[in-house]
């Protein structure tokens, strides 16, 4: 899932401060789960908000909502009136959801109330790890399902580096050494013979290299 964190309350005021009337729009898929950005997130921020523009002698009518996605233009139009009559939106969406309702609404200000961080799992409640980079071009089959790009410190494809200890990872001691993961799980499903074969460098196209991303499913347009 794509997890985010949320924006301290004076960076938000300093966002909103000219503002008359503000609608905080939660997410309830992604955000929701790390949260960051659903319901829950939503009355926090919206109380918060009220709170600290009343401290500081500001007039600002604040809104709540939330809706199922942001990044799909279906659960978008179910925010359309609240959107209308607001000066602006403070999303607490990632950042393609933020970027969907701006695009949405061209003409209305869209802005991020979190900061998107990685695509991660929960790990234990209220720890998220980042596991993937979604760099276009999944290596995972050759490496146990680890990902050395994402969980490696040096993002080391021919690993490992050679200066980590006892399992630990040079340069986050705290942390077990990615390649001693991939080899032990290479070993586990009898498939180390993969640690054979050099993986050539990395080709960055289908990552940000070269700007955004699109991807076209031609069986399912219309």
């Amino acid at each position: 899932m794509i997890v985010a964190e949320r924006k301290c309350v004076p960076e938000l005021l300093d966002i909103i401060k000219d503002l008359q009337n503000l609608l905080v729009l939660g997410c309830g898929t992604c955000v929701t789960v790390c949260l960051a950005g659903g319901e829950r997130e939503v009355g926090i921020i919206a109380s918060a908000l009220r709170m600290t523009t009343k401290l500081n002698d500001l007039k600002i009518n604040v809104e709540e909502l939330t809706i199922e996605r942001q990044c799909d233009n279906v659960f978008i139009e179910q925010a359309a009136e609240a959107i209308e009559r607001n000066d602006a939106v403070l999303s607490l969406g990632c950042g393609a959801g933020v970027q969907a309702i701006a695009e949405r609404y061209p003409e209305k200000p869209v802005y991020a109330g979190l900061n998107t961080t990685f695509i991660g799992i929960l790990e234990e409640r209220g720890v998220w790890t980042e596991k993937c980079a979604a760099c276009g071009n999944c290596v995972l089959h050759n490496f146990g399902g680890i990902c050395p790009v994402t969980r490696c410190a040096k993002h080391l494809l021919n690993g490992p580096c050679g200066g980590s200890k006892e399992d630990r990872c040079e340069v986050h001691p705290d942390r077990e050494c990615a390649w001693q993961l991939i080899y032990q799980r290479l070993k586990n499903i009898g498939q180390l013979d993969r640690l054979k074969k050099i993986t050539p460098p990395k080709n960055w196209k289908s990552s940000l290299a070269g700007g955004y991303r699109t991807i076209i499913r031609e069986d399912h347009r219309i």
